[in-house]
């Protein structure tokens, strides 16, 4: 029995040994079979490679150069954390960039998840972005070590510190591979867009505060992440140089505790994966009865008739498409940061307010194009300008369900950041006009240059539209502007006017009147519009 035991034994560990060049190979055979698709994917990687290596090899001179500073440790500790986050989003953004990601296509193989981690680990240290953090890591322990000790200690925080980033993104795929791999989940990679662009937002704002103040705020925050894994192993590459060994000591156990926790998270997920069922091998067993407490709730809410029902399917619209969600999140961050951080940097006026109410006015444009091929079954019930007014009337009203408390919420929140508190009536005024007049515009364009949105891929506009949709959108807000020119000429005078800073306060009641009528007199002349272009309407959002 003991023979046979330990024959077992060593079968399995051989077993284990040899799975992970096999793995490693399979990820070299994925990366060369797919170079060999195309010649512009093969170009496109290439061109990635050298330019990664380029960024590479400057990031690592720079942080050479950065070896004496006083703030070298603070740079590379917050650096390493801004590394660590992208190594735990990029998965869930771009989940078809490394095949291996997705352990569900190893199920019908006779793997343990022990094993299998180590020899996925070890695969996903071959690639371009853990040569990148490679990179970074290397170059952040020469900048702060010094003397015999840390380099010592450098030695284990490197390797340990890539080992950290390489597990929590495959811990945090493997976690969400079930919505990864679904059509729903690849479509959030349309919101990397969004995230690129507001940490674009945050990082401008970031390196404007340090080009004012210095870089000692770096510092309490760094304080902190330096005890943070996988930033610890740098923070302990520190302390040995300051000659706190106990400290550095701690900081490198935390890293190592982080490492055995997220292999651990990661082989716990994998034995749920590969013996779980999931959705596609079990059929659906909700009770007919859930289903209906389940739904309504939204729709208990809105008003009764043709309007509700228009405004719970674009509500339900703007919450499970990925395009239109990206569209509405989009707008709703932008309209908010660009007010927030001018007015945060001193440079920002109470006026900047109304660029959310711009931001989600725009969601209005191509209203009929943003339900692709489905517009038909709206078009069907569309038979005089009567339907065609409700239409767009209960589309008009979801939009002004989360358009109108958002933009006054931004308005107040400027107000209160500036402490300018006489001008918000007529900074809110003017913002409740100008998306009204973007709601009658909208209404009119979409009746007028309906265009095509293509449901998979990047693009927002079909091929051969591109000048249609131009035409839509900026056509819109021109004339937008334009319906809201009496609304500014006002405030313009009562602000020039000596004595009109006592009447400024009726701008608030013009402005949400104003922007009332405008939106009722366009959606009265889209109207007639769109009930007698059905036809080309349909043809025009069914394209691509």
């Amino acid at each position: 029995m003991s023979t046979a035991g330990s024959t077992a034994g060593s079968t399995a560990g051989s077993t284990a040994e040899s799975l992970t060049p096999v793995v490693v190979r399979l990820k070299l055979s994925l990366l060369r079979n797919g170079l060999r698709q195309s010649t512009g994917r093969r170009a496109a990687y290439i061109s990635s490679v050298v330019v990664v290596l380029l960024l590479a090899a400057l990031q690592f001179l720079g942080l050479i150069a950065l070896r004496g500073n006083a703030y070298a440790a603070s740079v590379t500790v917050l650096l390493l954390s801004v590394m660590a986050l992208g190594w735990a989003v990029m998965p869930l953004f771009f989940p078809s960039g490394d095949e291996t990601l997705d352990p569900t296509r190893l199920v019908m193989l006779p793997l343990r998840p022990q094993p299998l981690v180590r020899a996925l680990l070890a695969a996903s240290l071959v690639g371009i972005g853990p040569l990148f953090t490679l990179s970074l890591l290397v170059g952040s322990a020469i900048a702060v070590a010094r003397g015999g000790a840390a380099y010592v200690v450098s030695l284990v925080a490197v390797p340990l510190a890539l080992l950290v980033c390489v597990a929590l993104a495959r811990a945090v795929a493997a976690a969400n591979i079930r919505l990864l791999s679904s059509r729903k989940g690849r479509d959030l990679a349309v919101l990397s867009g969004l995230v690129i662009a507001i940490g674009a937002q945050v990082v401008n704002f970031g390196a404007q505060q340090l080009n004012s103040a210095g870089f000692g705020q770096l510092d309490p925050a760094a304080e902190v992440l330096a005890w943070v894994p996988p930033a610890s192993a740098i923070g302990a590459v520190d302390s040995a140089s300051e000659g706190s060994y106990g400290i550095a000591v701690a900081q490198l156990a935390l890293s190592v505790g982080a490492l055995v926790a997220l292999l651990g998270a990661w082989s716990r997920t994998l034995t749920r994966l590969m013996t779980s069922p999931d959705g596609s091998t079990l059929q659906a067993a909700e009770p007919s009865g859930a289903r209906e407490r389940g739904s309504g709730g939204l729709g208990r809410l809105l008003p009764g008739g043709r309007t509700g029902t228009v405004m719970e399917r674009s509500l339900r619209y703007a919450w499970r498409d990925p395009k239109t969600k990206a569209a509405w999140v989009t707008s709703l961050a932008i309209g908010l940061i660009v007010p927030v951080f001018n007015a945060l940097q001193g440079t920002g006026s109470i006026y900047f307010a109304c660029f959310a109410a711009g931001m989600l006015g725009i969601q209005m444009y191509n209203q009929f194009g943003q339900d692709t091929s489905a517009f038909w079954m709206v078009a069907m019930t569309i038979s005089s300008t009567r339907d065609a007014y409700v239409e767009l009337r209960g589309r008009a009203l979801a939009l002004l369900l989360i358009s109108l408390p958002y933009a006054t919420l931004v308005v107040v929140l400027t107000t209160a950041l500036l402490d300018d508190w006489a001008t918000l009536p007529e900074a809110l005024g003017l913002s409740l006009a100008l998306l009204g007049a973007m709601l009658a515009a909208g209404a009119w364009s979409s009746a007028r240059f309906p265009y095509s949105i293509p449901q998979e891929g990047y693009k927002n506009v079909a091929p051969g539209q591109s000048g249609l949709a131009t035409v839509s959108i900026f056509g819109g807000m021109v004339g937008a502007a334009l319906l809201c020119a009496p609304v500014i000429a006002l405030t313009i005078w009562l602000n020039v006017d000596s004595g009109g800073d006592r009447w400024t306060w009726l701008l608030l009641p013009v402005g949400v009147g104003y922007g009332a009528l405008l939106t009722l007199l366009g959606l009265r002349l889209a109207a007639p519009r769109t009930a007698g272009r059905l036809p080309e309407i349909l043809a025009a959002v069914s394209r691509g």
